[in-house]
C-alpha cells in the first residue's frame, strides 16, 4: 500500500454497501482472489478501512479488489471505477484475452507469448466472473468477420488434417500423463503453426472455416492445460478466444461446446454465477441439431449448473434426460471437437456424479463415479489422469458415507494411476486424500497409515 492519501473513496464505500460486505468480509474476498492468482495476501479489515479513507493499494491488489467486488455484484468493475486508481492507470494487460471482437488470432499470439515466457500478469491472473458473461452478449454485437487472406501460404484439407492429428496426439498425451506434459509445445504450436494456418489463403470457404475450427480446438487445449495447472484466469482467456474463433468460423455448434466448457470452468472454480445461463445457451443451440450422444454432454452440463443454483428437482429431471440421450446415441456420431475427450458415457457419468455430490447425495455420487471409471477404455490407462481423479472422487464419496476401508481401497487404485501424472489437480486430490487419511488413522483404521505413506511418497516425487 502506498502512503499517498486522498479524500474518502466514496465509490469503493458505495460498492461495499451494495455488496453488503463488512470490511472483514471484503478483506477475506480479496484474499481468495489473490490466492487463486498464486499470491498470498494478508489483507485485513484495517487495510480495507484505509482504502475507504482514500489510500490506494498497489496496482495488482487493486485488480484483486475489483474482481472480488465484481463477483459479489455480478458485473464487471475496473479498479478506476472503484476509485482505486486513475482511468489511465487501469492495467491494460489485465484485459488481454478478456475482450471479444478483437482479432482472436493476434490475441492468441500475444497470450501464447506471455504464457511461454511465464509472464506473471497473465499466468497469475484471477478468474473473472464478469468475463464469464461475455459470450452471452456478443451474438448481436459482433458480426461474423471475413479474415483478410495474407496470401503468404496456401492451405487446404491436408494442412487442416495435420492440425487435427496434432490436437488428437496432444490430447491423448494430456489425458494419460497430465496437462503439464508437453504444455509449452502445444502453446508454441498454437502461436506459430496454427496462427499461420489461420492467415493462409484457402481454396474454399469451407476450408477456411475448418481451419478456424481446428485452431479453436488447439486454443481450448491450451486453456485446459492452464486449468489443469491451476491457472484459472489464463484458462478463461484461452477459452474466450477459442469461442471467438468459432464465431469467426460461423460454427454455432462448436461455439456451443465452448460455452459448455466455460460453464464447467465456472463450477470447477466455485464461481457458478453465470453457469446456468452459459449451460442453457449451449444446450439451446444444439437441441435436436446434433446426435443424442452429443446432446447428452450438453444436457448433463445444465443439470450440474442447476444443482449449483440450488434447483435440485430440475437438476435431477435434467439428469434423467441426459442419461436417456446417451443410451440412445451413437458414439461414432460425435463431431471432432467433442470426440477428442473420450467416452461420452464416462463423461456423462462423471458429471452426473458431480451433480449428485453438489446435491449431497453421496450414495448416488459414488455410484456414478464408479460407472465413469469403468467406462474408460484400456482399464483406465488410456485416460490415466481422469480415471485417477474419478477414483479419488469416488473414494471421497465412500468416506462421506463412513465406508472407510472401502475408501482406502479406492484411493489405493487412484494412487496407482497417479504415478507419472503431472497435474495441479492431481496434487490437490492427493492432498485431500491425506487429510482424510489422518482422520482415519486416528480412528484406528490400519490401512490408512500405509496408504498415507504411499501418498506422501507420491508428493515427494511429483510436487
Amino acid at each position: 500500500m502506498t502512503n499517498h492519501s486522498r479524500a474518502r473513496n466514496a465509490a469503493l464505500e458505495q460498492a461495499l454497501k451494495q455488496a453488503d460486505l463488512t470490511y472483514e468480509q471484503a478483506a477475506a474476498a480479496v484474499r481468495v482472489v489473490a490466492a487463486e492468482a498464486g499470491e498470498l495476501l494478508r489483507t485485513n479489515r484495517s487495510a480495507v478501512a484505509h482504502w475507504v479513507k482514500g489510500q490506494r493499494p498497489n496496482v495488482q491488489t487493486a485488480a484483486y479488489i475489483a474482481e472480488a467486488l465484481s463477483r459479489r455484484l455480478g458485473r464487471s468493475l475496473r479498479p478506476s471505477e472503484l476509485g482505486l486508481c486513475d482511468p489511465d492507470q487501469d492495467p491494460a494487460h489485465d484485459r488481454l484475452g478478456l475482450i471479444l471482437g478483437a482479432d482472436p488470432v493476434e490475441t492468441l499470439r500475444r497470450i501464447g507469448e506471455a504464457d511461454i515466457h511465464r509472464r506473471k500478469f497473465l499466468t497469475g491472473a484471477a478468474y473473472s466472473v464478469g468475463a464469464a458473461a461475455l459470450p452471452l452478449g456478443i451474438d448481436q454485437a459482433v458480426e461474423q468477420q471475413q479474415r483478410a487472406q495474407a496470401g503468404h501460404q496456401r492451405a487446404g484439407h491436408a494442412e487442416i488434417a495435420a492440425v487435427r492429428d496434432m490436437v488428437d496426439m496432444f490430447t491423448r498425451i494430456d489425458e494419460r500423463h497430465g496437462g503439464q506434459h508437453g504444455r509449452s509445445a502445444v502453446v508454441q504450436y498454437l502461436r506459430s503453426d496454427v496462427a499461420d494456418l489461420c492467415l493462409s489463403t484457402f481454396d474454399t470457404d469451407e476450408h477456411r472455416r475448418s481451419a478456424l475450427g481446428a485452431a479453436a480446438c488447439v486454443s481450448y487445449l491450451c486453456g485446459w492445460k492452464a486449468f489443469d495447472a491451476g491457472e484459472h484466469g489464463l484458462a478463461q482467456r484461452y477459452y474466450l478466444q477459442s469461442y471467438a474463433l468459432t464465431k469467426e468460423a460461423g460454427d454455432d455448434l462448436h461455439g456451443a461446446w465452448i460455452l459448455r466448457i466455460m460453464a464447467h470452468n465456472g463450477m470447477d472454480v466455485r464461481q457458478p454465477e453465470r453457469t446456468v445461463d452459459l449451460a442453457e445457451a449451449a444446450l439451446a443451440r444444439v437441441h435436436q441439431r446434433v446426435d443424442p450422444t452429443t446432446e447428452a454432454l450438453f444436457a448433463v452440463t445444465r443439470a450440474r449448473a442447476l444443482a449449483h443454483a440450488n434447483r435440485p428437482a430440475e437438476a435431477v429431471a435434467q439428469l434423467r434426460e441426459a442419461q436417456d440421450l446417451v443410451v440412445r446415441g451413437d458414439d461414432q456420431a460425435l463431431p471432432f471437437w467433442a470426440a477428442l475427450w473420450g467416452s461420452p458415457r464416462a463423461t456423462v457419468a462423471s458429471h452426473t456424479a458431480k451433480t449428485f455430490r453438489e446435491l449431497r447425495d453421496h450414495a448416488n455420487a459414488e455410484k456414478h463415479y464408479a460407472v465413469s471409471a469403468r467406462s474408460r477404455p484400456g482399464s483406465g490407462h488410456e485416460h490415466q489422469r481422469i480415471t485417477a481423479l474419478t477414483l479419488a472422487a469416488q473414494g471421497r464419496e465412500q468416506a462421506a458415507q463412513g465406508h472407510l476401508e472401502q475408501a482406502c481401497g479406492t484411493w489405493g487404485q487412484s494412487l496407482d494411476l497417479f504415478g507419472g501424472v503431472r497435474s495441479a489437480r492431481a496434487a490437490g486430490e492427493v492432498r485431500g486424500i491425506r487429510r482424510h487419511l489422518k482422520v482415519f488413522a486416528r480412528r484406528g483404521v490400519q490401512a490408512a497409515a500405509d496408504l498415507d505413506e504411499r501418498a506422501r511418497s507420491w508428493q515427494r516425487a511429483y510436487v
